[in-house]
């Protein structure tokens, strides 16, 4: 084996050391690039003795660690990178129409969160029992932030 075969399977497993961390996770392409390292190293070892060998893991090493340095502060991953940011807020109602002890009806079935309407206002709830069907009268039993938690009128 040549000097060309050794630096493309570092080189190989390398990219896709890069690739598992910034963009394929799962461990399999890691894995690859692991073996993939490690085969040329050794080869470097079996072939031209633990000279060759201790200086390709060393600069194997030291491209590794750089790689992977170069490739988290590199701008272009950013790109690749969710940046957006969720600012709606869930059940945002009016506390006059909603509050603990209204009386409404489900408009879907909660099992055990849906939606129900209050006072003209729909909004997401969950049972405090099991399920409750749709169009079922409920009432209003607790509001914890956001949260409203019902139980059915029978």
């Amino acid at each position: 084996m040549n000097w060309a075969v050794i630096i493309l399977l570092i080189l190989f497993g390398l990219v896709a050391l890069v690739l598992e961390v910034l963009v394929v996770p799962g461990g399999v392409v890691g894995v690859l690039g692991l073996l993939s390292i490690a085969g040329g190293i050794v080869i470097s070892y079996l072939t031209y003795g633990s000279l060759a060998g201790h200086i390709t893991l060393i600069v194997t090493a030291v491209l590794t660690v750089a790689g992977l340095i170069l490739s988290i502060r590199g701008k272009t991953w950013r790109k690749l990178m969710l940046n957006t940011e969720i600012d709606t807020k869930m059940n945002v109602f009016d506390e006059q129409k909603v509050a603990v002890g209204a009386v409404g009806k489900t408009v879907s079935r909660l099992a055990p969160s849906g939606k129900a309407v209050f006072n003209g206002e729909t909004v997401e709830v969950a049972s405090l029992q099991n399920l409750i069907d749709e169009n079922a009268t409920v009432e209003i039993v607790k509001i914890d932030g956001g949260k409203i938690f019902v139980k059915p009128v029978l």
